[in-house]
């Protein structure tokens, strides 16, 4: 394992369903680094890790993880890849006792002391029924339980959603922790791009079924910017600089895809750093753009 550079692999993969497309997409996920995998509600977040988990079939490309074909060798995979969901999977009369009882008859590694040790850490108590649960309580058994089985990869799908800020910041510390070790990984889908923004490494953007942007975190931030302008020094702006821009009340704010050429080229206008949030914000209005002058 130490010799794969990355742990997923995705190329060219196509998925079509009736009112959405998953569009020839392809991204990686390197080792030892936590990927967030950013785009609105029905962007394709969940259909793309449906296919990376071999749980869809897809219409073409391929997927890779831990170097081998999912097509092939899904089986091989099962013990070392930690899955939460935005849904608790398991049946509502479960105590922590019974999960612990299914679980290992299901992952050879599975860490009986580590769970309930993770399950006291967590507050969860072992005997209540888990659909008694609190939304943040079903979360942190999921991730109780993802850990508990030594995987080396965890896939999660919006799993600080809905959480209040206290139970959010410790969901991060918990995944910081994961990637100490630099053979973990996390594949981190979410619409919360602030969550994101403190602790990926890579970052994703999907809309609409399509890769919009995708690499190092850092990078896309220090290459993004938020020019502002008056309405009518617009035209002045070069058009190979601008991603998409929005009217305000007393000019213009333009997102940039080089902060630095724009800082030399037009020294006489405010240029501000970009969060995720914005960069996301911005593509999905060029893409929007481009659709309507398409129709």
């Amino acid at each position: 394992m130490d010799e794969i550079k990355n742990v997923i692999e995705i190329k060219s993969v196509t998925k079509d369903y009736e009112g959405f497309k998953l569009d020839n997409i392809s991204f990686s996920v390197p080792m030892g680094s936590v990927c967030g995998f950013i785009g609105q509600n029905g962007a394709g977040k969940t259909t793309t890790i449906k296919a990376i988990l071999d749980a869809i079939n897809i219409d073409s490309g391929d997927i890779w993880v831990f170097g081998q074909n999912t097509k092939k060798d899904s089986y091989k995979m099962h013990d070392d890849i930690g899955v939460v969901f935005d849904e608790m999977g398991f049946h509502e009369f479960m105590t922590g006792k019974d999960i612990n009882i299914m679980m290992k008859n299901i992952f050879k590694n599975w860490d009986e002391k580590a769970f309930f040790e993770y399950m006291e850490r967590f507050s969860l108590p072992i005997k209540k029924p888990c659909g008694e649960f609190s939304r943040g309580m079903r979360m942190k058994l999921q991730i109780a339980v993802a850990l508990s089985h030594d995987a080396k990869l965890l896939i999660m799908d919006e799993p600080t959603s809905g959480l209040d800020p206290i139970v959010r910041n410790e969901m991060l510390q918990i995944f910081r922790e994961f990637v100490v070790d630099e053979n973990h990984t996390i594949l981190l889908s979410s619409h919360i791009t602030s969550d994101l923004e403190k602790i990926a490494d890579e970052v994703v953007f999907i809309n609409g079924g399509k890769i919009l942007l995708s690499g190092n975190k850092d990078e896309i931030l220090e290459k993004h910017g938020l020019l502002k302008c008056k309405k009518d020094e617009l035209k002045e702006i070069s058009e190979s600089l601008i991603v998409s821009y929005e009217n305000e009340a007393y000019g213009v704010s333009i997102l940039v895809n080089d902060r630095a050429a724009c800082g030399k080229l037009y020294p006489g206008m405010v240029l501000e750093p970009a969060s995720l949030e914005e960069i996301m914000l911005f593509y999905v209005n060029k893409v929007m753009a481009e659709s309507k002058k398409n129709k």
